[in-house]
């Protein structure tokens, strides 16, 4: 029975047509692989806002200008009409009067003489401010079906793979 079975085993693995130096070559079909991706919904979230307020103090130094004005008798003739002066931090404004004489002449009357005087106070105040801060939930029934690991997302609030 040996031989019987060698020549049937040859005979099933070569073609009638090739010659007998050839090896033998056996033909398969070729299977092709295939591969898409899709897109599944693992679970949901909800993203909300809220506002927190906390009070803060504002502290800062404001400053402030006034005039103090003072008015300088001076009583003496002058030619001419003066001209507004500045004297370091003053500014001397003429006051001029005409008297009658037997000749016309002018007499300074008086200056008004102003001065800027600059005070700083401290300024505080209580205010309150806000910002928010985001809160996200996940859906209890997402979180049944969804396929997320502890050790992956200890928070549990991953959205998705």
């Amino acid at each position: 029975m040996g031989d019987s079975g060698e020549k049937q085993d040859e005979a099933l693995t070569t073609p009638r047509w090739r010659a007998v130096d050839e090896p033998a070559v056996l033909r398969l079909h070729v299977e092709d692989l295939s591969v898409e991706k899709a897109t599944a919904e693992t679970g949901r979230v909800h993203v909300s806002t809220h506002t927190v307020t906390r009070e803060a103090l504002v502290d800062e130094d404001l400053a402030r200008e006034s005039v103090e004005i003072e008015t300088v008798l001076v009583g003496r003739p002058v030619d001419t009409f003066p001209k507004i002066r500045q004297e370091g931090d003053v500014t001397i404004v003429p006051v001029v009067e005409e008297v009658l004489f037997v000749e016309r002449r002018l007499v300074l009357k008086e200056e008004i003489h102003i001065r800027k005087v600059r005070t700083t106070e401290r300024y505080q105040e209580r205010v309150t401010l806000r910002h928010q801060e985001a809160v996200v939930t996940r859906h209890q029934e997402d979180m049944d079906n969804a396929d997320v690991s502890s050790a992956d997302d200890p928070g549990g609030m991953k959205l998705g793979k």
